[in-house]
């Protein structure tokens, strides 16, 4: 399952020349992933035909749209849980604190709360810690995707497989709009009364090789000198 956290973080990355050129690769990978139910790998399968298939402008520019431009489907956790508070800065650092007890040093020049970041480090530790730190967030992820399954965007498969890693709840149906779609709550209104929170005094858990495209965001921290 580690090498499939990174090809799910490959896959919620910016779709550059060189993940494109990884698809056959990471089809591959998630395929050969038993954990995995069917219908997950099936849909993960699809989105990577999806990107093989588009002109690389429309995909890169169908991948602003869904992420960028919305904070319903932003890609960055803290975004979900504490807005432009100050206490995203310290969920930041504690996030950070995680990756360096690990062993790593987070370089990356996206923020430490990066989805495929995240994913990226999982991939790096065993499945049952990978399985806590998800768990601690599943709320959040299940939000993401059921907002991109709203919009009919196959980037919801990502969302499904990571619930279903961790044998937790799935996306909810998307509804069936009848009228106009009500204006989008503000981070601070969806999520005050759910926070996330990882390391030390966190929630109890709820529920080798390397894609060529994931996303370098990690590097050995270097040893302390004598």
């Amino acid at each position: 399952m580690q090498t499939t956290f990174r090809a799910l973080s490959a896959l919620l990355s910016y779709p550059t020349s060189d993940l494109i050129d990884a698809l056959p690769e990471i089809r591959a990978l998630v395929a050969a992933d038993r954990r995995l139910p069917r219908r997950d790998a099936a849909a993960l399968d699809a989105l990577c035909a999806t990107l093989a298939a588009a002109d690389p402008f429309d995909a890169q520019e169908r991948y602003v749209d869904t992420f960028d431009r919305g904070r319903s489907t932003s890609l960055n956790l803290f975004e979900h849980v504490h807005g432009d508070s100050r206490d995203r800065g310290t969920a930041m650092l504690d996030l950070k604190g995680v990756y360096e007890r690990a062993g790593y040093a987070f370089v990356g020049s996206e923020l430490p709360d990066y989805v495929p970041a995240v994913l990226e480090f999982l991939g790096t530790q065993p499945h049952a810690a990978a399985q806590e730190l998800l768990g601690e967030c599943a709320h959040i992820l299940r939000r993401i995707g059921e907002a991109l399954a709203e919009r009919d965007s196959p980037y919801a498969a990502v969302f499904a497989a990571l619930l279903a890693a961790i044998g937790a709840d799935g996306l909810a149906p998307p509804k069936v709009r009848r009228d106009s779609p009500r204006p989008e709550k503000s981070i601070d209104e969806e999520w005050a009364e759910e926070p996330v929170i990882f390391g030390p005094g966190a929630a109890p858990s709820c529920g080798a090789a390397t894609p060529a495209s994931s996303v370098i965001q990690f590097m050995p921290r270097p040893a302390a000198p004598l």
